[in-house]
């Protein structure tokens, strides 16, 4: 039997793949399938469970998650929130070691499963507008630089507001030199005990010594570290074991062993005293862990802040004012209140504020800093500009037609942020590894103190302890867990500064795979604006004129880019259309509709063919004669007669032909597939050196082609930027959009190239294979660390060459293990996708 419950509390992936692995649990169920959209649970029993069962299995669990029956209205008590940051915020957190997947918080803090600092997510909210204000009166801001409306004094820029990053370096840094002040004098009186004769034992007995280490490491352990113990026992809590249990565990034993030594030293055996009758302590073992591991955390905070820059890099491209032109006149306002419709005057120099068209000059656009391309483009009337682009050396009067989040620029930023936030699949092999990472090291930690304690020279305890906590402190889980996230982070931000749109961290990892490219024709290979060469009549019966009024009467419902084509070849003669009735696309073959009581149909033989319409053999011979120009040639059908024939022509993109050539050096099969004539299509393929083509191409016909090949064993990718090429980009294990093209496009691909070039697939498979590398490399640093690091410092050195490693040197290489790893994954911000 099967029921489906609703399920409260759930908000990411991390926390539907946590219900379904709970409620699959439960005594009695065979399956269970969680829904994060519809909020439901799918759950398969032999026989009834009790709804109450699945209640009680979730609240054992954390009760952060409840279900109950569909359609009942339930009152869900939340879970307390962790004490969090007061500091104001506009942006997300999330966590760098995307522990529950893409979910973020409101607030910075601590990551509830890993204890790691939560990290902002840069986005257009984040990046403030500069004020400007008086220095004898703050109470006076302004948007741009000018006088004191009171004192008449020069206004000076605002400090903007501390990133939530900067701030989290600022404070761990305060921490660090409070931390470094205590630690230091403990750190000599405990190396002091090395001297002959030691000084300061004539000053005081050691026990005294003990007390002023013991009172110098306080503020050190309760102040500037607590943070690693509490979240250390958040850890063990809720057995989500990390890196702070392990440092928790491990300084923190050696702190209070070093305490209770100081209290109770009779209890201890001869061996863990000094000479002086005194029980050696670890203070410094202790503090210098600490502040060890608080280095690596503020190194760690200035290298994050390094991950994001391309993120950053872009929103310094939000503009944050415009010219507005009014019936009044022109007006600065604020990018806020510009609406869609406004015409808008961008000067020379200026950056462009909005996504719009054109309507009146011309320029020169540099676009660089969203296609990656350093030329810059001119921009005429009805071409469309983009915010953040900047203008050049001529002014020009645009409508804006995207505004907030809805321009391009905003979009990049968007998808950006959400693939940096996604999980690469080989991120499974660390998670599956972490989760017995931390028992495992806690096993050989309890295993090395009892090996040193029964086979290890004296004093034996002291060894054991010693090795025992160096074990703890120097496994290293976090390096583990970054790996592949800082990989995917900077390849995501380096990609979208050269025009390569990311949409998750699989299609990083699938475009390393690739070995076949299927491309359609129009806008991939050729340049998408095609253009009407002439119109060739096969009947007097209608004239040159007329014929062209039918054609765009029909094709002004189109949005095919060769009914753009004639759209635009009828204003140029001041043809305008007539109304059209029961209009209707046939995708593949062409559109129809009716116009002053006529059916016109237009598009390839097939639709002709479908409307049974005749197409005698002198006409068909005509038409491929043009086809074998490499033209496309649509015929125009007005009831059951053809009548002309509209020949086009698309220009073959100049980078198509080299791109294609490096694609096939990585060893990629390259395969055109296109709706257009046999004979067109073979001049366009022969052209750029495409050996296999298909024409003729239904959506349906690229879904099947796609289809045939992964049942061979390909790996796929598909690239267009048509409503025709939708299907086939869904289907194909990488699907890629050229940014030209449409939305639907665009949506149903994983990657999206901003120009719309060739070339573009070059630089993402060359992204694609750079990041894996970078994984790659990065897990087998993490593994190789772990695999070295803990077994010596278990002491498996010492009976070979007397080698022991201090808990010390452990804390300083575990804090530098994490630092390396995110050091290897900025190397990827100098990687040419060239």
């Amino acid at each position: 039997m099967k029921h489906t419950y609703h399920i409260h509390g759930m908000t990411c992936n991390g926390c539907r793949s946590h219900v379904e692995e709970t409620l699959s649990k439960v005594k009695g169920v065979s399956n269970a399938i969680v829904n994060l959209e519809k909020a439901e649970a799918a759950i398969e029993m032999k026989q009834h469970i009790p709804l109450e069962t699945f209640q009680n299995a979730l609240k054992e669990d954390g009760g952060r998650y409840s279900i109950h029956n569909q359609g009942e209205h339930h009152h869900h008590s939340e879970p307390k929130k962790e004490k969090q940051s007061k500091a104001k915020s506009t942006g997300s957190f999330y966590c760098p070691m995307r522990c529950e997947d893409d979910k973020t918080y409101n607030e910075p803090g601590d990551c509830p499963v890993c204890g790691m600092d939560l990290v902002e997510e840069q986005n257009l909210s984040t990046a403030s507008a500069q004020q400007w204000t008086c220095p004898m009166h703050p109470e006076v801001v302004k948007d741009e630089a000018g006088s004191c409306r009171i004192c008449g004094m020069d206004l000076v820029p605002m400090q903007p507001d501390l990133s939530a990053e900067a701030k989290t370096y600022k404070k761990l840094l305060k921490k660090f030199w409070i931390a470094s002040t205590f630690t230091l004098p403990i750190f000599l009186i405990a190396m002091s005990e090395m001297l002959h004769n030691n000084p300061l034992y004539n000053l005081m007995e050691q026990k005294y010594w003990n007390w002023i280490q013991f009172g110098l490491s306080i503020p050190v352990v309760f102040y500037a570290t607590w943070m690693f113990f509490e979240r250390a026992y958040r850890s063990i809590k809720t057995w989500n074991l990390n890196m702070f249990t392990l440092i928790g565990i491990g300084a923190g034993a050696a702190w209070l062993f070093s305490v209770f030594g100081m209290l109770f030293p009779d209890v201890f055996p001869a061996q863990f005293k000094t000479e002086y009758s005194a029980v050696h302590v670890y203070f410094e073992a202790a503090t210098v862990i600490l502040t060890l591991v608080l280095l690596g955390q503020l190194l760690e905070a200035r290298a994050h802040s390094k991950t994001n820059s391309a993120i950053k890099e872009l929103l310094k491209l939000a503009p944050n004012k415009a010219t507005k032109i009014n019936k009044d006149g022109e007006e600065i306002v604020n990018i806020d209140e510009i609406e869609i419709g406004d015409l808008l005057r961008v000067k020379p120099g200026e950056k462009i504020p909005v996504d719009g068209e054109i309507t009146e000059g011309e320029s020169s656009v540099d676009e660089s800093m969203i296609s990656g391309e350093p030329i810059p483009v001119l921009k005429q009337v009805k071409d469309k500009v983009s915010s953040g682009t900047i203008n050049g050396n001529k002014a020009f009067i645009m409508k804006a037609e995207k505004i907030g989040s809805e321009t391009l620029l905003a979009q990049i930023i968007s998808m950006v942020n959400d693939a940096s936030r996604s999980r690469a699949p080989i991120q499974k092999l660390a998670d599956r590894i972490s989760k017995y990472f931390i028992p495992t090291v806690v096993i050989i930690s309890v295993i090395t103190f009892i090996v040193w304690k029964y086979f290890g020279p004296e004093p034996s305890y002291v060894y054991a302890l010693v090795n025992a906590i160096a074990v703890l402190i120097i496994a290293c889980p976090c390096a583990l867990g970054l790996a592949t996230p800082m990989s995917v982070m900077v390849g995501v931000g380096q990609g979208a500064k050269q025009g390569v749109l990311i949409k998750n961290a699989e299609a990083l990892e699938k475009l390393n795979k690739v070995d076949t490219l299927i491309i359609d024709k129009t806008g991939t290979v050729t340049e998408g604006k095609p253009s009407v060469e002439e119109i060739i009549l096969f009947s007097d019966s209608y004239s040159k004129d007329q014929i062209l009024k039918m054609i765009v009467s029909v094709n002004s419902l189109s949005e095919h880019p060769l009914a753009n084509a004639t759209l635009k070849f009828a204003e140029e003669k001041n043809i305008t259309p007539n109304k059209s009735q029961a209009f209707e696309s046939v995708i593949g073959k062409g559109v129809k509709a009716e116009v002053d009581g006529k059916i016109v149909a237009i598009g390839n033989e097939s639709l002709i063919e479908e409307l049974n319409i005749p197409f005698p053999e002198n006409l068909k011979i005509k038409s491929r004669k043009k086809q074998n120009e490499g033209k496309t040639v649509p015929l125009v059908a007005i009831e059951n007669s053809v009548v002309a024939m509209i020949v086009i022509h698309d220009k073959i993109k100049d980078s198509s032909k080299k791109a294609i050539s490096e694609l096939q050096q990585y060893g990629l099969n390259v395969i055109m597939l296109t709706g257009d004539n046999e004979s067109t299509a073979e001049v366009v393929a022969e052209k750029v050196n495409i050996k296999q083509f298909k024409a003729e191409y239904r959506p349906e016909d690229k879904m099947k082609f796609v289809e045939g090949l992964q049942k061979q064993g390909k790996f796929v990718a598909m690239a267009g930027d048509g409503i025709n090429d939708a299907p086939a980009l869904a289907k194909s294990d990488v699907g890629i959009a050229m940014g030209t093209g449409t939305d639907v496009a665009i949506e149903s691909a994983m990657v999206t190239l901003v120009k719309g070039d060739l070339q573009g697939i070059v630089k993402a498979v060359n992204l694609g294979k750079a990041v894996v590398k970078n994984i790659k490399q990065n897990l087998f640093f993490a593994l190789i660390y772990n695999t070295i690091g803990v077994p010596i410092a278990a002491g498996i050195l010492y009976p070979v060459l007397g080698i022991l490693l201090s808990p010390m040197i452990a804390a300083l290489a575990m804090s530098f293990s994490s630092v390396s790893v995110i050091g290897n994954a900025l190397r990827l911000k100098n990687k040419n996708l060239n």
